[in-house]
């Protein structure tokens, strides 16, 4: 077999492989051998008819068209694999010779993975929230504890937003009592939008001893409309406890508020460095991603949509449900969400390629300790030795594969070394200062408000 690459117009190139016709007899040898397992020859149990007997009642066609069936996509991933091209997409594959005798040519067009230049990695700045907490974030840890102590008193006065109001309620529709809406001295807190807007509405500004009729558009159905009767029973009003050291000793293991406030800082602090270390890297990502100005092949995002969505089915399946299920529990449509995972698998493969650059620019490659440490990972997570790991990915041909990730693995780390890291205002954060929690340290629902809150300002950024 004799192969060359060329390039061809665009992100494609153009193997052109050529066989002589002896070489080629062995693909014809095998598929007669294949067709004779196939056709029943009176006299042969099947498989045994020799080539001769088959040629004779079959054809050479026959067995020549099945040859270049069978033969040709090896022939292609031969010579794929003999010039190191990286494919992307399944070739378009022209037979230009030997269709009916002699030495077999053909071209394989195939899109290829592009090389691009990303420049200013090396000079990043990346924004994270600052990992000392505000006045203003402990003031609102206490408020919400103080909110958790709160009880509640009967006002003489029309209800606000924020009172717990005590009610009748029954809600119809269609001259149906509609499910879930109907209950005797139900608590409702005004403003809290537990059942519709419009239910609100009318029970901001009534007063005990008022009946209620109203009616509002379903929650959920269009064409469909609640009819609302609520007669409001009793107003109460919330009753906080002063922010004084009998509040920190009811509410927590203090004894005075001070000390309070002080853990509140430490927790805060523990919980916002943990964050602020896995949104570093979230967002280093990012940044490189966003170094690559050329075009990511759609042939790219379609596999890292194809191998995220595979990945999360079978997640799915070992919980016991389909990717529908999923998406009906979590009120999901599915054309936002194919939406959603598309561009996730457009910024991994732009992602993908900046890091390539990035390790072929800054030389980094993987090393053969390298590789000895990832046989010994994946050995220790999947009860085998080093040496059974190393053969399975040398059968399976994904050496380069792994080699290739480690690579990647270490440009990103070259380039999180260098970034310069700063809060929402601009404010330097030294690096040392975004080291884990220290072991012992206990993080509470309190503390927890913190990590909310990081959840929520990362979420607004994507």
């Amino acid at each position: 077999m004799i192969s060359s690459v060329e390039p061809e117009e665009g992100n494609k190139v153009r193997v052109s492989v050529s066989v002589e016709a002896e070489e080629f007899e062995s693909a014809i040898d095998d598929a007669f051998r294949k067709i004779a397992r196939e056709v029943r020859i009176p006299g042969f149990r099947p498989g045994k008819a020799p080539r001769r007997v088959l040629e004779a009642r079959l054809g050479a066609d026959v067995a020549r068209g099945q040859a270049l069936q069978d033969a040709i996509p090896d022939y292609y991933v031969a010579a794929v694999k003999e010039h190191n091209v990286d494919v992307i997409a399944a070739p378009e594959i022209d037979i230009t010779s030997g269709q009916e005798e002699g030495a077999v040519s053909f071209d394989a067009v195939v899109e290829v993975r592009p090389v691009v230049s990303v420049g200013g990695y090396d000079s990043l700045r990346v924004t994270i929230p600052a990992l000392e907490p505000s006045g203003e974030d402990i003031d609102n840890q206490l408020e919400r504890i103080r909110a958790g102590q709160a009880t509640f008193e009967t006002a003489d006065r029309p209800a606000e937003t924020g009172d717990v109001v005590v009610i009748d309620i029954a809600g119809e529709m269609d001259g149906e009592p509609a499910p879930g809406l109907t209950a005797q001295e139900y608590s409702y807190e005004v403003g809290s939008g537990g059942i519709t807007p419009e239910v609100d509405e009318h029970l901001t500004g009534a007063s005990a001893g008022d009946d209620l009729s109203f009616d509002a558009p379903h929650p959920v159905r269009e064409d469909a409309t609640l009819d609302f009767a609520i007669s409001v029973r009793e107003v109460r009003e919330r009753v906080l406890p002063d922010l004084d050291d009998a509040f920190a000793a009811d509410a927590s293991e203090f004894e005075t508020l001070a000390e309070l406030r002080d853990d509140l800082v430490t927790r805060a602090r523990s919980v916002r460095r943990a964050q602020a270390a896995s949104l570093l890297r979230e967002r280093t990502g990012e940044a490189i991603a966003g170094l690559v100005t050329d075009d990511v092949p759609e042939a790219l995002v379609e596999s890292e949509m194809q191998q995220r969505l595979g990945d999360m089915s079978m997640r799915l399946q070992a919980q016991g449900m389909d990717l529908g299920t999923w998406l009906a529990m979590q009120g999901r449509d599915p054309e936002s969400f194919v939406g959603e995972l598309r561009e996730s698998a457009a910024g991994a493969a732009r992602l993908d390629l900046a890091l390539r650059a990035v390790a072929l620019a800054e030389q980094v490659e993987a090393t053969d300790q390298d590789l000895d440490d990832e046989w010994a990972l994946v050995a220790e997570r999947v009860g085998s030795t080093v040496d059974e790991v190393r053969e399975r990915f040398e059968v399976t041909e994904q050496i380069e594969d792994v080699t290739i990730d480690i690579a990647k693995r270490k440009a990103f780390d070259w380039v999180l070394e260098r970034v310069e890291i700063v809060d929402d205002d601009g404010n330097p954060i030294d690096r040392a200062a975004l080291e884990a929690p220290e072991p012992d340290t206990v993080i509470d629902d309190e503390g927890a408000d913190e990590a909310d809150e990081a959840d929520d300002s990362k979420e607004g950024d994507e």
